[in-house]
């Protein structure tokens, strides 16, 4: 909905992995081993989250061991010599349950920079991920539950040299993540449930910019700019939420949260740390389970600029009858500055006051056919102000920044329309095990306000949709077939970079073999697209993957 990445809150099982330096998740490293469900929550939700909050919160859980202690594991090959392999073990065995997974990814990939613009050196990709949960039932309906996650990622990169593209050797990164959380939910009395968790993400980020570039444009040879960074950061949450049914049709959430992140970057800053203490409430209205409504308040209080007040509502009808249900939102949200826009040496700006930003949405809910059709419309804008961006002036930067710093400069806006489909088109004939159909399309408008042309932001489309088939005609065997076009838009905040939309194809297909044995194929950018996401970089063209997963009962 207009927002950027550090606008967008990120949490694994709990813990935050936004950067705490540079404030935005980079998705590149996480994969979808052992991972349970990805919740999306869109517009602004700082009322209940917090800072970064502003765009939407992307919460991701790790999977709960289930069913039958048994373990499995998978064997992938594919274009561009990519292999994965991986093994996991999971189960239930009384009152406890756990998952656990390892898993490796090597591929030699593509030119970072576009192959297609001359780029020539492979920038590869190495990644090793481990994930495990062990949960307890306690007595009285309790429970307590341990998460942990590991990535340790190599890739390589590309870069610029002044505006121009380059191909770069040995530029690359290394990172290390760690990711521990403890949860505990026990309920008190019949009308009183209290959950506690603690929560610390870790991240240690080497970057090497490589031995020698090529310019692309025009082929100009040299030596990147040497630099060694080595930066460690450290995002700790801890929150005490408590529920009560104050009568039939009212609850109330009410808690506490301390957030903190810790950033050091060696030779540059040392032990940086932003932190919050924060109270909010939020009361729900349910009547006859027709008529639903919500009002919440939360207070943030700020080492580095002071206080921060959000606050949200919502309200919904649904008529059973029908199948229809018209809803409405309104609520505030805030980003505090992160550690590098704050403290970064001969940069940073400690004066900067936090991003805040307000929006709304109306929408209809529609089902048809005994649930089987559910249509969905959403109506939404949103506006940002004192936005953090790199401005010149000598003036007002602070010393020793040769006048470029961090300051609350820009105010956008956004505003659009999301409409989305599923169907169940066929259940249980012939040669038609199952067929469904799912849809989505959005219109974004966005403006920057704070330039005399109000220029529409940098890299949003108008335009997106996407739809998806799943068919199954017998019960062994899966066939998944997905689309998405992206439209026209801009690279740049000036508008002069223009970029063609592209459409994008994907098919795969999973054939059971027995009960213990599943073999698959998938064919991303089916038809060969030639498009870019960003100017200048790559993107795969027709790539082939297949593979076999075994799984099998151990008790």
């Amino acid at each position: 909905r207009g927002s950027n990445a550090q606008q967008v809150l990120v949490m694994i099982d709990g813990a935050i992995v936004n950067s705490a330096t540079g404030g935005q998740y980079d998705f590149a490293f996480l994969t979808t081993d052992n991972i349970e469900r990805v919740e999306i929550l869109r517009g602004n939700q700082s009322m209940m989250y917090g800072s970064d909050a502003m765009g939407g919160v992307i919460n991701i859980t790790t999977k709960r061991g289930r069913g039958p202690i048994s373990a499995g594991g998978f064997l992938e090959y594919g274009s561009y010599n990519s292999l994965r392999e991986g093994g996991k073990v999971s189960g239930e065995k009384g009152p406890f349950d756990f998952s656990a997974t390892l898993s490796r990814w090597d591929i030699s990939s593509i030119s970072a920079i576009n192959y297609r613009r001359g780029a020539s050196e492979l920038d590869g990709l190495r990644n090793w991920q481990g994930s495990a949960r062990l949960g307890v039932n306690l007595p009285t309906n309790g429970r307590l539950e341990f998460d942990f996650r590991w990535l340790n990622s190599d890739t390589k990169f590309d870069g610029f040299n002044g505006f121009n593209p380059a191909d770069v050797s040995g530029a690359g990164s290394h990172s290390n993540q760690f990711v521990y959380s403890g949860n505990y939910f026990q309920p008190l009395t019949n009308w009183w449930s209290s959950r506690i968790t603690a929560a610390r993400a870790t991240e240690h980020l080497l970057t090497d910019p490589g031995t020698s570039f090529r310019d692309i444009i025009t082929g100009q040879t040299g030596i990147p700019f040497q630099f060694l960074s080595d930066i460690r950061t450290y995002s700790n949450r801890v929150e005490w939420q408590n529920n009560f049914q104050i009568a039939e049709p009212l609850s109330v959430i009410a808690g506490y949260q301390f957030r903190e992140q810790i950033g050091n970057s060696t030779d540059t800053f040392s032990d940086k740390r932003v932190a919050s203490h924060a109270g909010f409430a939020e009361a729900q209205l349910n009547l006859w389970d027709r008529v639903f409504g919500t009002a919440g308040l939360r207070q943030d209080e700020y080492n580095v600029f002071g206080s921060a007040t959000t606050y949200r509502f919502t309200s919904g009808y649904l008529h059973k009858e029908t199948g229809t249900k018209i809803r409405a939102s309104y609520a505030t949200g805030f980003r505090a500055p992160t550690i590098n826009e704050l403290f970064f040496p001969n940069f940073g700006n400690p004066n900067l006051r936090p991003e805040k930003s307000q929006g709304g949405d109306i929408g209809i809910d529609q089902t048809l056919f005994d649930k089987r059709i559910t249509l969905s419309a959403n109506y939404f804008w949103t506006r940002y102000r004192d936005q953090i961006l790199t401005v010149f002036d000598p003036v007002g930067c602070p010393a020793g920044t040769f006048g470029f710093c961090p300051a609350n400069f820009g105010s956008t806006s956004a505003k659009g329309v999301e409409v989305s489909i599923k169907a169940n088109i066929l259940r249980d004939l012939p040669w038609a095990k199952s067929l469904d159909v799912q849809g989505q399309y959005t219109h974004t408008a966005t403006r920057n306000t704070s330039t005399p042309d109000n220029d529409r932001l940098p890299r949003w489309p108008l335009q997106q949709y996407s739809a998806m088939i799943s068919y199954q005609p017998i019960d062994p065997f899966r066939l998944n077939l997905e689309f998405r076009y992206v439209g026209q838009r801009f690279n740049d905040a000036n508008n002069t970079q223009s970029m063609a939309g592209f459409d994008l194809w994907n098919l795969a297909a999973t054939y059971d073999i027995n009960r213990q044995i599943q073999g698959y194929l998938r064919v991303d950018n089916l038809f060969d697209r030639r498009y870019e996401e960003i100017l200048f970089f790559g993107a795969p063209g027709r790539s082939v993957f297949g593979g076999i997963r075994v799984n099998f009962h151990l008790l």
